[in-house]
């Protein structure tokens, strides 16, 4: 290793059979080597001890992680062996500045002090003369001890801090992905938004509670989408990573820890989304995995794996034929047995008779109007709705808190600690409803004359699916067959598409079928006479 300019002038005129030296310094944090001098301070102190000595000083190895004790978890400490290794003739000797950063605890105090022993270096600290006598051992041994108590009471001081400041509503470990720490004159070191990975957050776990995506694996692949999102060295997001996503409670604006026995304690900081957003991802998960969206679907065939074989009704591949001179787009069913095994339609013929199918889907232009009255109308029943409920709420959450005002009274007069645990689980299940219920009970109805801004992408969508379908899209057009179909269409390769089963919007507005519609004559249906 190099030495310092500052650190030349105490080396140069050492004598050239002078005992070699090596100097470790340690901190316990890179804080303290960032903000701090203590590695640049014990590296001086340690230069002019050997100076004084005549020491001829060779390298010099930092630390900045304390390795809670264990010097092979240390990366300065683990070169500084590999040294004396590399050169097993020659002796050292090994300078600290002070005992502490020997090893702070006794077991791995002793085990360092056997390692520099097998490789015949000596061992000298500025503030402390090792000795090898009986009584130097037992003394030694002593102020290890010491330390190993200093370490473990400075740990448990820091633990009790840290738990009193969560319960306070204050998350004190590492920021989850779409959080950063920030100082508030008020709060101190507080959560704030980290945009855009704040966004992006949001956007996958609302879309997964409200269906938006199927399954985990495509909440990754929509993570993956966005080159801000953090991934591994191969560019992909790992799958623990979304699932770390989906059960923080600190999204939603509390905060649990299982080993300090820390549950829903209400956070300072601003959420990500709602108790219920959280609560409804919680019963999705619960419900069971679904089959993952295809991970070889690409925009070259965006309808794979949704239309099936009119033959067999499994659904249909695609690939990329190799003609003599390029190459041909195809699909086609690879069912042993169907029919139409391996027997290729082009892919213009699938997805243009598709287009239009969502072509014809768009309403005409009095049956749309009729829509956004109806939607008027039922945007006032729900304005409705959404009042009743929240008196509804504020209702439920009285008879919750008397529960749980006589469940902690039954606490203090059991004994048994079955029988509290049991009174402390329930108590815990009615919290949380609580929570949800007066969420319920704070938001306030959607004011007047927002209809149009709430519903202006539902109508986009609806007046004309063909639109979205065309931007070429992936995501958008998966959505788009979501929303517009409630089956998967079926394809004879002679007849093409049969009839397409729409979700209740188009059914409602008719699509196509609504164009061939008339009104019954006055007269009736029967014939005149």
């Amino acid at each position: 290793m190099t030495v310092p300019e500052e650190h030349k002038q105490l080396t140069e005129h050492v004598p050239r059979d002078a005992l070699a030296a090596v100097i470790y310094c340690r901190v316990s944090s890179t804080k303290q080597t960032t903000e701090g001098h203590g590695l640049e301070s014990q590296e001086s102190r340690c230069r002019e001890y050997a100076q004084a000595r005549r020491y001829s000083v060779e390298a010099v190895f930092p630390d900045d992680v304390s390795g809670g004790g264990d010097f092979m978890k240390r990366p300065g400490m683990v070169a500084l062996l590999s040294y004396l290794d590399a050169q097993p003739d020659k002796r050292y000797v090994v300078i600290f500045d002070d005992l502490k950063r020997f090893a702070r605890d006794t077991e791995f105090h002793l085990k360092l002090r056997q390692e520099f022993r097998s490789r015949r270096a000596r061992v000298e600290c500025l503030n402390y003369k090792f000795d090898d006598s009986p009584e130097g051992k037992f003394f030694e041994t002593i102020l290890a001890a010491q330390g190993t108590l200093e370490r473990e009471q400075n740990g448990r001081q820091t633990a009790q801090k840290m738990h009193a400041r969560m319960r306070s509503g204050y998350w004190v470990f590492r920021p989850p992905i779409g959080y950063k720490f920030d100082k508030d004159r008020v709060h101190g070191k507080i959560l704030v938004r980290d945009e855009p990975l704040a966004s992006i957050v949001t956007e996958a776990l609302e879309g997964y509670a409200s269906g938006r995506f199927d399954s985990q694996a495509e909440i990754r692949r929509f993570l993956e989408s966005h080159p801000a999102f953090p991934r591994t060295d191969g560019g992909r997001v790992r799958q623990q990573k979304v699932t770390d996503l989906l059960t923080q409670p600190l999204y939603a604006g509390y905060l649990c820890h299982e080993d300090w026995k820390l549950s829903w304690i209400a956070g300072k900081h601003e959420p990500l989304i709602s108790i219920r957003t959280y609560e409804a991802i919680q019963e999705r998960r619960a419900s069971g995995a679904k089959a993952p969206m295809r991970q070889d679907l690409s925009e070259d065939f965006p309808l794979r794996g949704f239309v099936l074989c009119g033959d067999c009704g499994k659904p249909l591949t695609a690939c990329w034929s190799k003609g003599s001179t390029k190459k041909y787009p195809y699909y086609l069913c690879d069912t042993r047995g169907c029919e139409s095994y391996r027997k290729s339609i082009r892919r213009a013929d699938v997805e243009g008779e598709f287009e239009d199918i969502l072509r014809d889907l768009q309403p005409t232009h009095t049956l749309f109007e009729l829509s956004v009255r109806m939607l008027q109308d039922a945007w006032q029943q729900r304005a409705a709705q959404a009042e009743a409920m929240i008196e509804s709420a504020r209702a439920e959450l009285r008879t919750i808190d008397a529960k749980i005002e006589n469940l902690l009274e039954r606490v203090v007069e059991a004994s048994s600690p079955a029988v509290i645990g049991a009174y402390e689980a329930k108590i815990e299940s009615l919290d949380r409803q609580r929570r949800l219920l007066d969420e319920q009970r704070q938001s306030e109805p959607v004011p007047e004359g927002r209809l149009e801004e709430v519903i202006e992408l539902a109508l986009d969508f609806i007046s004309n699916p063909w639109n979205i379908w065309q931007t070429g899209r992936l995501s958008l057009q998966r959505t788009v067959l979501r929303l517009a179909f409630s089956e998967r269409l079926a394809y004879c390769r002679k007849e093409g598409y049969r009839t397409p089963k729409t979700t209740l919007p188009f059914k409602v507005l008719g699509g196509s079928d609504m164009k061939c519609w008339e009104m019954v004559p006055q007269h009736g249906l029967e014939p005149r006479t």
